[in-house]
């Protein structure tokens, strides 16, 4: 029985990693010929379906997400772990909440932003109507696997900082998330991936405009103007039927910028590990 189960398992493996190999191998070999300096000009026209714009906008999109959803989600997990009881009813209605948000489609999240956001606050489509969409979306996530990561801290951590006469809150910051860090960018990670990767949300929520805001010109305002991001560019591009070799282009980039990001996120929290 234990041969047969180690069998399933290797095969499971070998299963998931051909067809991981398979779309990568297809993106590349239909995307990288068709790389060309033009797909990287500054200003998107028809003629050139340049995909920087998209790009800089995938970027500024993830980073306002995040910086809107992590204090928010890394606090709520705090929060829930060190200061309320685990057995409390208030703590099992947010873990049924924030596990319940996780498993709804993303196009819900769109609907919401598109009622609330772009339309009861008047932002329309616009950068800052999808980075809170987004926001929203992952912020289950974050908190999730922030509560794990806090939950796994040994309990000797915070009892050797009470011993030298630290507070709870001087402890926590000083001996616990520390030691927790690794699995708290572990999860914001996770939901880095999905903010770069989302579409339906933003098509409801930032727009499809090829453009980068103008923050010369009408400064922080411009988050009010909307955008499309990387994700967003390849399905119009793919939807107009037109531009099917600049399609698979666009999925290179997307591709190695998430690879980028995920190298990234795993050498600094291999350093941290070391460090601690």
């Amino acid at each position: 029985m234990a041969r047969l189960l180690r069998l399933l398992v290797y095969a499971g493996a070998a299963v998931t990693t051909f067809i991981l190999a398979g779309i990568v191998f297809y993106i590349l070999i239909n995307g990288v010929p068709y790389l060309t300096p033009s797909l990287f000009e500054w200003e998107y026209t028809s003629e050139n379906v340049s995909l920087m714009p998209a790009l800089v906008n995938t970027l500024l999109m993830a980073l306002l997400a995040l910086l809107f959803s992590v204090p928010v989600g890394v606090s709520a997990a705090i929060y829930l772990v060190e200061y309320v009881s685990s057995s409390s009813r208030f703590v099992r209605i947010v873990r049924m909440t924030t596990e319940t948000l996780q498993g709804i489609p993303s196009i819900i999240y769109g609907l919401f932003g598109l009622l609330f956001f772009t339309t009861m606050l008047g932002w329309g489509l616009s950068l800052m109507a999808g980075a809170c969409t987004l926001a929203i979306m992952v912020l289950p996530v974050i908190i999730r696997t922030t509560e794990e990561a806090l939950l796994a801290v040994p309990a000797s951590y915070k009892q050797g900082g009470f011993a030298l006469g630290a507070g709870h809150v001087r402890t926590i910051f000083r001996c616990v998330l520390p030691s927790a860090l690794p699995g708290i960018l572990g999860g914001i990670l996770l939901a880095l991936g999905r903010c770069v990767g989302e579409v339906a949300a933003l098509l409801f929520t930032a727009g499809t405009v090829a453009q980068i805001p103008d923050f010369a010109s009408q400064g922080i305002l411009a988050v009010f103007d909307s955008c499309r991001t990387l994700a967003v560019h390849m399905y119009v591009l793919a939807n107009e039927g037109l531009h099917m070799n600049e399609t698979y282009a666009t999925a290179v980039v997307l591709l190695v910028l998430v690879i980028v990001l995920n190298a990234a996120t795993n050498f600094v929290v291999k350093r941290l590990r070391k460090g601690i």
